[in-house]
């Protein structure tokens, strides 16, 4: 959550992966009895609350990402890595219309194509965040 809200120049804003997202679907998909649907809703919560965007607005589309990865979490973890990547990055993508959506409902302008660099950049990341968060998830023996 920290990298997600440290400020980068405004060139650079659409180059940051969505840590959050990558970080719940690891989750999701490595715990789906402990991590579910309730955590998503409630990182969500919170970073609307860090990032000062409308209250829910990230809380619904991370609850859907959960939902789903929770649902579809014994497929996903069978798939081999570049379905997994593609599958990540439906998903992120799935976090960002939902976002978009909420965003035009409430009468913000419309974004250009950057607007989807994070999910593609999260997409290529997966494989190293998912080894890495794995490790960790070892290293304290997380079951």
């Amino acid at each position: 959550m920290i990298l997600t809200i440290i400020p980068l120049p405004n060139n650079l804003v659409y180059l940051r992966p969505d840590w959050v997202g990558l970080t719940l679907i690891f989750w999701c998909l490595t715990l789906p009895y402990r991590v579910s649907v309730v955590s998503g809703f409630l990182v969500g919560l919170l970073l609307d609350v860090l990032t000062g965007t409308l209250l829910g607005q990230h809380a619904l589309a991370l609850s859907l990402i959960a939902y789903v990865c929770v649902r579809l979490h014994a497929r996903i973890r069978a798939y081999p890595v570049w379905q997994q990547m593609l599958t990540v990055l439906m998903m992120l993508i799935l976090h960002q219309l939902v976002v978009l959506w909420v965003d035009r409902t409430i009468g913000r302008p419309g974004q250009s194509l950057t607007y989807w660099l994070p999910s593609l950049i999260s997409m290529f990341l997966w494989p190293l965040v998912y080894r890495w968060l794995n490790s960790v998830r070892r290293a304290f023996s997380v079951q």
